[in-house]
């Protein structure tokens, strides 16, 4: 079943796609707009087109089952390579391997992507990585020279992906399962943050720590950040990510 949506209607039509196909999806970007692509069966097919009357149906061609590993290509965000297993980094560089499996992130996202170049601009020190997802970001800034991490996520699942991550690229972290808008958050010289716009604002209230990255929201939107000072923005295929600096 493939979706095409506005990209303003891209996150809320995610979400509902995720409830209905909870193993995840494929997506494209195909100009202006987000195809949101769910391998499902004929049940939850005909859920989806009452939720997305415009979505089209088509039926699984042979060898169907890999045919998902042609959307799940390595990527280089802030001088990191990131890819699935199937693929070999490049000799001398840094790399994440992340198996495309039960938490978000593979490091293709635009906001990962931003995140990453983002945090190649702030001094190295001890990283707090909230709504870790897949551990992609924290990973990845481990390659970076920060250090100690750790990685903290509302989904158990979340949490236990990114520990299983560390472990298959031999990476030493912290993971912990908290509310990142209600409980205590570790304190780390810089936090990252890519989740929600909503969200975002909240942990920026809430941070103790000197740097904070940001992301998971359109361009043209910036989270509320009293206490912060904004440092830049980057953009990327229509979302944007914003680098900040305490103050007072």
């Amino acid at each position: 079943m493939t979706v095409s949506v506005a990209h303003a209607r891209a996150e809320p039509a995610r979400a509902r796609v995720l409830e209905l196909a909870p193993e995840g999806f494929e997506e494209v970007a195909v100009g202006e707009r987000v195809e949101l692509v769910a391998f499902v069966d004929a049940g939850r097919a005909s859920a989806l087109v009452q939720t997305f009357p415009e979505a089209t149906v088509a039926p699984l061609e042979e060898g169907w089952e890999d045919a998902w590993r042609a959307y799940h290509r390595p990527v280089v965000a802030g001088g990191v390579w990131i890819g699935p297993p199937w693929e070999s980094p490049p000799a001398g560089r840094p790399s994440v391997v992340i198996d495309p499996g039960r938490a978000f992130g593979t490091g293709a996202h635009p906001t990962t992507r931003l995140s990453l170049e983002l945090l190649t601009r702030c001094d190295r020190g001890s990283l707090l990585d909230v709504g870790c997802g897949s551990g992609v970001l924290a990973l990845a800034a481990a390659r970076l020279g920060f250090g100690p991490i750790t990685a903290v996520d509302v989904d158990p699942v979340a949490v236990a992906t990114t520990s299983d991550n560390a472990g298959a690229n031999g990476v030493e972290l912290t993971t912990r399962a908290l509310d990142a808008e209600h409980d205590p958050l570790p304190w780390a010289d810089v936090a990252v943050a890519n989740v929600l716009l909503g969200p975002v604002e909240a942990i920026l209230a809430r941070l103790e720590t000197s740097s904070a990255v940001t992301s998971g929201y359109l361009v043209g939107e910036r989270p509320r950040h009293p206490g912060w000072a904004h440092v830049e923005t980057a953009e990327q295929e229509g979302w944007s990510a914003d680098r900040f600096r305490r103050v007072g």
